[in-house]
């Protein structure tokens, strides 16, 4: 069986080891710069996210409520709650900022592009993993800071909620809005262009994450998480995952959905966008030097998610060989 290597990975690689041997061009006057280009960057990211919601396709995947009740439930609740059971277990400062981390992990929406390519890839109900990973981060826009904000006081971490709809407002639901708006004229443009406008989102995240890390590095941060450290939440990036995705089968088929309504709904169900995390994050946390530990289990999360997804993808992808758990 083989299994596409994802480039994106590679890039955080490179970007993560420069960040810690030149963090000085993240910090500083530098940083300003890269603030300005990434802010702009952001608006532009979630205007050709807009660009790409096709009234047509969403509108086909509207039946199914029940399936799109699950995955929306399980992406913004279920995922929330399950760390949220976790939070009597902390002990000090650093084990709040991982938490936290893992809580803005789950907080989050669910990925696209991804989402759609593997349902496609492994023959579920694609229109339904269209109209739910594109809803997803509309939905996002308003429950991600809602659910950050119940805790993020505790880090001593300055929250703003006004100031951060603003941010929200202007750079992601606006240009979301304008973009959808502009889909029907500029439809042609967006399929001709799909892969630039895909090489500039991957650009704009590495160049957040190489800032959040580079402030992270400077800071020392870093120097109180050691490898077991780093192996103990890709542990639990992992539990989390696989309790989810199986817990999504179980409700399944409870409901007694199809195999392709199981495929969608585990699929679109489990993932966690890298994209909107990354932007977030600089809007809802702002120059928080620990920043890059709060992305850590994010990055973590995306590269197993595209792993086993991609691995479980092409199990289903023949009827006649598919091993559905029972």
């Amino acid at each position: 069986m083989r299994i596409k290597f994802d480039k994106l990975v590679l890039a955080i690689a490179i970007v993560v080891t420069i960040a810690y041997f030149f963090p000085h061009y993240g910090t500083g006057s530098s940083a300003s710069v890269i603030k300005k280009i990434s802010t702009i960057g952001i608006a532009l990211i979630f205007f050709f996210y807009g660009l790409k919601l096709s009234p047509s396709k969403l509108k086909s995947g509207l039946s199914n409520w029940k399936l799109h009740v699950l995955i929306q439930c399980s992406t913004f609740v279920i995922f929330p709650v399950l760390v949220l059971l976790l939070r009597p277990l902390i002990q000090n400062s650093e084990q709040e900022i991982i938490w936290l981390a893992f809580f803005f992990l789950a907080a989050l929406p669910s990925t696209v592009s991804t989402s759609v390519v593997m349902v496609s890839l492994a023959k579920g109900n694609l229109p339904a993993a269209i109209f739910n990973s594109s809803i997803s981060g509309i939905i996002g826009i308003l429950i991600t800071p809602l659910w950050i904000g119940l805790f993020v006081e505790d880090t001593q971490v300055t929250f703003d909620f006004s100031e951060i709809y603003i941010s929200l407002v202007l750079q992601v639901l606006f240009p979301v809005f304008l973009g959808a708006s502009l889909q029907r004229f500029l439809e042609k443009f967006i399929e001709k262009h799909s892969k630039k406008l895909t090489m500039f989102d991957k650009s704009i995240i590495l160049l957040i994450i190489y800032k959040s890390f580079a402030e992270s590095f400077s800071e020392n941060l870093f120097s109180t998480i050691s490898i077991i450290d780093i192996v103990a939440i890709l542990a639990g990036v992992l539990l989390l995952f696989g309790f989810i995705f199986l817990f999504v089968n179980f409700i399944s088929k409870k409901l007694g959905f199809s195999i392709e309504d199981r495929i969608a709904a585990q699929f679109c169900g489990t993932k966690k966008s890298l994209v909107h995390g990354t932007v977030f994050s600089k809007i809802l946390f702002g120059n928080m030097a620990a920043i890059g530990i709060i992305l850590l289990p994010l990055m973590l999360f995306h590269i197993s998610q595209i792993v086993i997804i991609s691995i479980i993808a092409s199990r289903y992808k023949d009827r006649d060989e598919l091993i559905i758990t029972n």
